[in-house]
């Protein structure tokens, strides 16, 4: 099974439909795959659910997609550092999902592994557990919150081997290997693809039996949000 695609668009063009729930991986703008994002926006594919930490910023990561008008609504935990989001939240023209951060991640992990919910006292009190299920365990209220799964999931990875095994660089690896396993269907962006066997078994993040596509983007941009320096000396 070859699972190595020659571009983004490639590897997004007959799985990608409107309506579709898409969760893409990263942290801010760390670790995520942006020419999938891109060929996502060039799909045209519109009326979009989006899992993801955060929206990008204006004008590059999922901020490209709130400018086509392509998502309809976030399920994320973190939207402040974009502007078109937020106007289209206070404007009415966006759903939101708001989800703790770490809430997120365990409802992605969960969907990944087949757990449909799970409790947690994260939220309780809050507008986060408005109209979800509430139970007592140990004189303790939690809230319940739904496993996440994805008809598609992109995500970032360092190095991959021909079958699908990502490994991922440092602070990179952040969301991408719960998102990896909650989609139905797996795209990963990868800057370096080897044979299989030519990674260390013990070093593999996301077992290739997740991921169904391989794209190759050697020369990521890799922008930082909030370049701060200090002076010399």
């Amino acid at each position: 099974m070859n699972r190595i695609y020659p571009d983004a668009a490639a590897a997004l063009t007959d799985i990608v439909k409107d309506g579709q729930t898409i969760a893409v991986g990263g942290f801010g703008l760390c670790g995520i795959p942006e020419a999938l994002i891109a060929a996502l926006r060039d799909s045209g594919a519109s009326g979009l659910t989006c899992v993801s930490n955060n929206a990008g910023v204006d004008g590059f990561g999922l901020g490209l997609l709130l400018a086509t008008r392509q998502i309809r609504k976030m399920i994320s935990s973190y939207v402040g550092e974009n502007k078109e989001f937020e106007r289209q939240y206070l404007a009415g023209e966006l759903e939101l999902e708001f989800t703790p951060q770490g809430t997120l991640a365990e409802r992605l992990r969960a969907g990944g592994a087949g757990i449909p919910a799970f409790f947690t006292r994260t939220g309780v009190g809050t507008v986060v557990a408005d109209g979800k299920e509430q139970r007592e365990f140990d004189g303790d209220t939690y809230v319940m919150e739904r496993g996440l799964r994805a008809d598609v999931a992109l995500v970032k990875a360092w190095k991959a081997d021909k079958s699908g095994n990502l490994i991922y660089r440092k602070t990179a690896r952040n969301f991408n290997p719960v998102i990896a396993t909650a989609g139905r269907i797996t795209v990963a962006e990868v800057e370096q693809v080897v044979e299989t066997g030519q990674l260390d078994p013990d070093q593999i993040h996301t077992p290739g039996i997740f991921v169904h596509r391989i794209v190759v983007n050697a020369t990521p941009e890799k922008r930082i949000e909030q370049r701060t320096v200090r002076a010399a000396g």
